[in-house]
């Protein structure tokens, strides 16, 4: 298939995966605090929508067998968009955060099952040359989902409740989400071709054998049990900081907080943190494509945990200045956006062998599990010790992958 027919789906495919993640895991945060959520059944009950990403290897076969990749991603971006409109209603009932968490929970499978039939059909539908050229391409429309969720959804609710309700606003939002996810299941339903061969698949006998056969391979591999470690740790401090860092910039001074409003969040940390969190991640990519990840593992990793420092300023000082909030936001990013190329380039080295692609899977529901076990408890200690406290508590904690990396050398 030629270079051109991949601009027609491919990035539009990854912006429909990466909206509902920043849906579930981004967005959902702004939604609960403006409703009057406490910060501690945010965080424990918004980390529990990370476990779909985290079980999503034990699935991921039977993607293969029932029907075809292309039909699991249009049948999951209609579901997403459902199930956003299904969120939108639920703000009016009576039990509204019980309700929408699980109907969060469905829109998360169904977004951690489109992320497995995408990135396979990325595959079987272009040459070994067009999934080079578009891997760029990809990642850049992934990341613009990102701010598209969480970013630009915050400006549009902001500013719509400048002459709106709240409950009005954020539906509005909502439902035009439902609908880009809706529209982008009828496009791909002619953009994408129908590429996959109906030849004989595998029995479901023949697909347990070969789990069992990735799993054994995988905790047989050398330094495994410290390689998961590093894994579960090395995003300790950033797991509890996105669950309490949008809490923290709209909470009112009194509270602790930065007293934001949602549209001035929204280009804070939605706009100009997701720019420099891209710019450092393009700075690691050309780094270690320079010096390889051996030389760069420590600086990275020091520049994935000192920049937490900036929430401790901002949670003593409180600044009113949008500009120094704005600066400190895009210092923690860059750093982060800098300091995960070393992680990524870690994980596809340790997959690489006989089951490369599944254990990278592996690698990285074990990864969301390590956002999803510190999330959990974020809100508890945040209430317990006050912003200034739990961020301190955040720094060091985001110490602890120094003391594994050294202990895996």
């Amino acid at each position: 298939m030629e270079v051109r027919h991949g601009w027609r789906w491919v990035p539009t495919l990854y912006l429909a995966e990466g909206l509902p993640y920043a849906l579930v895991n981004l967005l959902s945060i702004a939604v609960y605090k403006d409703f009057g959520v406490s910060n501690a059944d945010i965080a424990f009950y918004t980390s529990w929508l990370y476990l779909p990403w985290v079980i999503k290897p034990l699935w991921s076969p039977f993607v293969d067998v029932i029907r075809t990749k292309r039909f699991w991603v249009l049948a999951m971006q209609a579901l997403v968009g459902v199930g956003t409109a299904a969120v939108a209603f639920s703000l009016k009932a009576p039990y509204f955060f019980k309700l929408s968490i699980a109907i969060l929970w469905l829109v998360a499978f169904a977004s951690s099952t489109h992320d497995i039939a995408a990135d396979g059909y990325y595959m079987l539908a272009q040459s070994d040359d067009d999934q080079a050229f578009f891997v760029g391409i990809r990642s850049t429309f992934y990341k613009i989902s990102q701010w598209l969720g969480n970013g630009a959804l915050l400006i549009v609710v902001g500013h719509l409740q400048r002459s709106n309700a709240k409950v009005y606003s954020w539906m509005v939002a909502l439902m035009i989400l439902a609908g880009v996810f809706i529209g982008l299941a009828l496009y791909h339903l002619f953009a994408m071709p129908d590429v996959e061969k109906r030849g004989k698949r595998k029995s479901f006998s023949e697909i347990f054998s070969g789990i069992a056969s990735v799993f054994v391979s995988f905790f047989s591999k050398r330094g495994v049990w410290m390689t998961l470690l590093f894994i579960l740790t090395y995003r300790l401090g950033e797991a509890m900081i996105v669950k309490m860092k949008t809490p923290f910039l709209l909470d009112a001074a009194a509270e602790g907080g930065l007293g934001l409003s949602l549209e001035m969040c929204g280009i804070l940390d939605g706009t100009i943190g997701m720019v420099c969190m891209v710019v450092g991640g393009i700075a690691g990519g050309i780094a270690l494509s320079r010096r390889g990840l051996d030389y760069w593992m420590w600086i990275m990793l020091a520049c994935m945990a000192l920049p937490n420092a900036v929430y401790i300023y901002l949670a003593f000082s409180q600044p009113a200045s949008q500009w120094i909030i704005g600066a400190c936001v895009g210092i923690e990013q860059l750093g982060y956006g800098f300091g995960f190329t070393a992680f990524s380039m870690y994980l596809m080295r340790f997959a690489k062998g006989e089951f490369a692609t599944s254990h990278f899977a592996l690698c990285t529901g074990f990864m969301a599990l390590g956002m999803m076990l510190p999330g959990m408890i974020a809100g508890a200690l945040q209430t317990s010790l006050g912003y200034p406290l739990f961020f301190v508590l955040v720094f060091v904690l985001g110490l602890v992958p120094f003391a594994v990396v050294k202990c895996m050398k």
